[in-house]
Protein backbone atom coordinates (compact mmCIF):
# COMPACT_ATOMS: atom_id res chain seq x y z
CA UNK A 1 0.00 0.00 0.00
CA UNK A 2 1.02 3.50 -0.51
CA UNK A 3 0.42 6.40 1.17
CA UNK A 4 1.17 9.48 -1.07
CA UNK A 5 2.89 12.43 0.90
CA UNK A 6 2.22 15.71 -0.63
CA UNK A 7 2.10 17.81 2.73
CA UNK A 8 -1.25 17.58 3.27
CA UNK A 9 -2.70 16.71 7.00
CA UNK A 10 -3.58 13.30 7.71
CA UNK A 11 -0.72 11.20 6.53
CA UNK A 12 0.21 9.91 10.00
CA UNK A 13 -2.91 8.67 11.16
CA UNK A 14 -4.07 6.63 8.07
CA UNK A 15 -0.65 5.25 8.55
CA UNK A 16 -1.48 4.50 12.18
CA UNK A 17 -4.71 2.85 11.01
CA UNK A 18 -3.06 0.64 8.73
CA UNK A 19 -0.52 -0.44 11.07
CA UNK A 20 -3.28 -1.55 13.01
CA UNK A 21 -4.61 -3.23 10.53
CA UNK A 22 -1.36 -5.69 9.80
CA UNK A 23 -0.85 -3.42 6.44
CA UNK A 24 2.45 -3.60 4.92
CA UNK A 25 2.85 0.29 2.95
CA UNK A 26 5.17 2.89 2.33
CA UNK A 27 4.63 6.77 2.81
CA UNK A 28 6.39 8.63 0.18
CA UNK A 29 5.61 11.50 -2.36
CA UNK A 30 8.61 9.53 -4.67
CA UNK A 31 7.16 8.13 -7.80
CA UNK A 32 9.48 5.07 -8.04
CA UNK A 33 8.55 4.17 -4.55
CA UNK A 34 4.73 4.49 -4.90
CA UNK A 35 4.47 2.90 -8.38
CA UNK A 36 5.79 -0.16 -6.07
CA UNK A 37 2.82 -0.47 -4.26
CA UNK A 38 -0.46 -2.80 -4.72
CA UNK A 39 -2.58 0.57 -3.98
CA UNK A 40 -2.38 3.91 -3.55
CA UNK A 41 -4.41 6.47 -0.76
CA UNK A 42 -4.44 10.05 -1.13
CA UNK A 43 -4.85 11.95 2.03
CA UNK A 44 -5.82 15.04 2.64
CA UNK A 45 -6.95 18.41 5.02
CA UNK A 46 -6.51 21.72 3.93
CA UNK A 47 -7.52 23.80 0.59
CA UNK A 48 -7.92 22.13 -2.74
CA UNK A 49 -5.58 24.93 -5.26
CA UNK A 50 -3.12 25.06 -2.40
CA UNK A 51 -3.20 20.91 -2.78
CA UNK A 52 -3.42 20.85 -6.82
CA UNK A 53 -0.36 22.89 -7.04
CA UNK A 54 1.66 21.10 -4.67
CA UNK A 55 0.93 17.42 -6.37
CA UNK A 56 1.88 19.41 -9.59
CA UNK A 57 5.56 20.69 -8.06
CA UNK A 58 5.75 16.62 -6.97
CA UNK A 59 5.03 15.47 -10.60
CA UNK A 60 1.93 13.15 -9.34
CA UNK A 61 -0.32 14.72 -11.10
CA UNK A 62 -0.12 12.28 -14.39
CA UNK A 63 1.12 9.67 -12.21
CA UNK A 64 -1.87 9.24 -10.21
CA UNK A 65 -3.97 9.64 -13.09
CA UNK A 66 -1.75 7.12 -14.96
CA UNK A 67 -1.95 4.52 -12.02
CA UNK A 68 -5.71 4.66 -11.50
CA UNK A 69 -5.66 2.91 -14.42
CA UNK A 70 -4.58 0.14 -13.28
CA UNK A 71 -4.53 -0.04 -9.19
CA UNK A 72 -6.54 0.67 -6.50
CA UNK A 73 -7.08 4.36 -5.15
CA UNK A 74 -8.78 5.59 -2.53
CA UNK A 75 -8.62 9.77 -1.68
CA UNK A 76 -9.88 10.70 1.88
CA UNK A 77 -11.73 13.52 2.55
CA UNK A 78 -9.86 16.67 0.74
CA UNK A 79 -8.27 13.61 -1.16
CA UNK A 80 -11.69 12.83 -2.65
CA UNK A 81 -12.43 16.14 -3.75
CA UNK A 82 -9.10 15.95 -5.45
CA UNK A 83 -10.64 13.13 -7.65
CA UNK A 84 -13.20 15.24 -8.98
CA UNK A 85 -12.55 17.42 -12.46
CA UNK A 86 -12.77 20.89 -11.01
CA UNK A 87 -13.46 22.76 -7.52
CA UNK A 88 -14.58 26.44 -6.72
CA UNK A 89 -13.02 26.66 -3.54
CA UNK A 90 -11.40 30.28 -3.52
CA UNK A 91 -11.51 30.10 -7.25
CA UNK A 92 -11.83 27.61 -10.02
CA UNK A 93 -9.02 25.09 -10.11
CA UNK A 94 -8.57 21.56 -12.43
CA UNK A 95 -8.52 18.65 -10.43
CA UNK A 96 -7.74 14.59 -11.10
CA UNK A 97 -10.27 14.73 -13.11
CA UNK A 98 -10.67 11.00 -12.78
CA UNK A 99 -14.12 10.96 -11.72
CA UNK A 100 -16.53 13.82 -13.61
CA UNK A 101 -17.65 16.60 -11.17
CA UNK A 102 -16.81 19.43 -9.03
CA UNK A 103 -16.51 20.58 -5.93
CA UNK A 104 -18.70 23.17 -3.87
CA UNK A 105 -18.92 25.32 -0.60
CA UNK A 106 -21.48 23.63 1.76
CA UNK A 107 -24.53 25.70 1.35
CA UNK A 108 -25.42 27.51 3.98
CA UNK A 109 -29.19 27.90 2.78
CA UNK A 110 -29.36 24.33 2.14
CA UNK A 111 -28.39 23.37 5.54
CA UNK A 112 -30.39 26.19 7.48
CA UNK A 113 -29.28 27.52 11.18
CA UNK A 114 -29.53 23.94 12.49
CA UNK A 115 -26.41 22.56 10.82
CA UNK A 116 -23.24 24.61 11.21
CA UNK A 117 -20.71 24.86 8.91
CA UNK A 118 -17.75 23.05 8.74
CA UNK A 119 -19.76 19.89 9.14
CA UNK A 120 -17.65 18.25 12.00
CA UNK A 121 -18.95 15.42 14.12
CA UNK A 122 -20.24 11.81 13.31
CA UNK A 123 -22.72 11.54 10.54
CA UNK A 124 -24.56 8.96 9.57
CA UNK A 125 -23.66 7.50 6.39
CA UNK A 126 -26.08 5.20 4.20
CA UNK A 127 -24.45 2.98 2.04
CA UNK A 128 -24.70 1.16 -0.83
CA UNK A 129 -23.98 -2.50 0.02
CA UNK A 130 -23.04 -3.45 -3.76
CA UNK A 131 -19.64 -1.28 -3.60
CA UNK A 132 -16.95 -3.62 -2.47
CA UNK A 133 -15.79 -1.06 -0.29
CA UNK A 134 -19.48 -0.76 2.18
CA UNK A 135 -18.92 -5.04 2.76
CA UNK A 136 -20.15 -5.63 6.05
CA UNK A 137 -21.31 -2.54 7.30
CA UNK A 138 -25.02 -2.63 7.08
CA UNK A 139 -27.63 -0.29 6.05
CA UNK A 140 -26.31 2.59 7.85
CA UNK A 141 -23.03 3.63 9.71
CA UNK A 142 -21.79 6.41 11.78
CA UNK A 143 -18.37 7.92 10.68
CA UNK A 144 -16.64 10.86 11.72
CA UNK A 145 -16.40 14.12 9.08
CA UNK A 146 -14.48 17.65 8.92
CA UNK A 147 -15.57 19.60 5.73
CA UNK A 148 -16.58 22.57 4.36
CA UNK A 149 -16.88 21.57 0.63
CA UNK A 150 -19.03 19.48 -0.67
CA UNK A 151 -18.34 16.38 -4.14
CA UNK A 152 -20.96 17.01 -6.76
CA UNK A 153 -20.45 13.96 -9.48
CA UNK A 154 -22.00 14.48 -12.91
CA UNK A 155 -23.35 11.25 -12.44
CA UNK A 156 -25.02 10.20 -9.48
CA UNK A 157 -24.87 6.61 -9.65
CA UNK A 158 -21.04 7.56 -8.80
CA UNK A 159 -22.20 7.98 -5.12
CA UNK A 160 -21.93 4.77 -3.32
CA UNK A 161 -23.13 6.22 0.52
CA UNK A 162 -24.52 10.13 1.52
CA UNK A 163 -25.80 11.50 4.41
CA UNK A 164 -27.82 14.02 5.11
CA UNK A 165 -26.98 17.42 6.55
CA UNK A 166 -29.86 19.77 5.53
CA UNK A 167 -28.89 18.41 2.19
CA UNK A 168 -27.83 15.20 0.64
CA UNK A 169 -23.52 15.01 0.37
CA UNK A 170 -21.78 12.45 -1.16
CA UNK A 171 -20.05 10.50 1.67
CA UNK A 172 -18.58 8.25 -0.81
CA UNK A 173 -17.79 8.38 -4.23
CA UNK A 174 -16.82 5.25 -6.55
CA UNK A 175 -15.87 4.34 -10.15
CA UNK A 176 -13.97 1.83 -11.86
CA UNK A 177 -10.73 1.67 -9.99
CA UNK A 178 -11.41 5.05 -7.76
CA UNK A 179 -12.82 5.45 -4.33
CA UNK A 180 -13.30 8.44 -2.33
CA UNK A 181 -14.90 9.14 1.01
CA UNK A 182 -15.65 12.65 2.53
CA UNK A 183 -15.25 11.38 5.99
CA UNK A 184 -12.45 10.35 7.37
CA UNK A 185 -12.25 6.46 8.17
CA UNK A 186 -9.23 6.31 9.71
CA UNK A 187 -10.84 8.55 12.75
CA UNK A 188 -14.37 6.65 12.20
CA UNK A 189 -13.77 3.85 14.71
CA UNK A 190 -14.60 -0.03 14.00
CA UNK A 191 -16.39 1.27 11.09
CA UNK A 192 -14.17 3.39 9.30
CA UNK A 193 -11.69 0.35 9.98
CA UNK A 194 -13.64 -2.26 8.34
CA UNK A 195 -14.01 0.45 5.29
CA UNK A 196 -9.85 0.13 5.43
CA UNK A 197 -9.74 -3.40 5.45
CA UNK A 198 -12.22 -3.52 2.92
CA UNK A 199 -10.14 -1.36 0.42
CA UNK A 200 -6.84 -3.14 1.60
CA UNK A 201 -8.26 -6.68 0.44
CA UNK A 202 -9.04 -5.49 -3.30
CA UNK A 203 -4.95 -6.19 -3.83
Amino acid sequence: MGIIDYGAGNLHSVAGALKQLGVSFVVSGDREELDSADALILPGVGAFPAAMEKLGSLGLVDFIRASAERKPLLGICLGMQLLLSMSHEFSDTEGLGLLPGEVARLSAADCDSRFKIPHMGWDLISPDMSDPLMKGLGSSAYVYFVHSFKAVPDDESDISAFCRYGEPIASVIHRGNVWGTQFHPEKSGERGMKILKNFCSMV
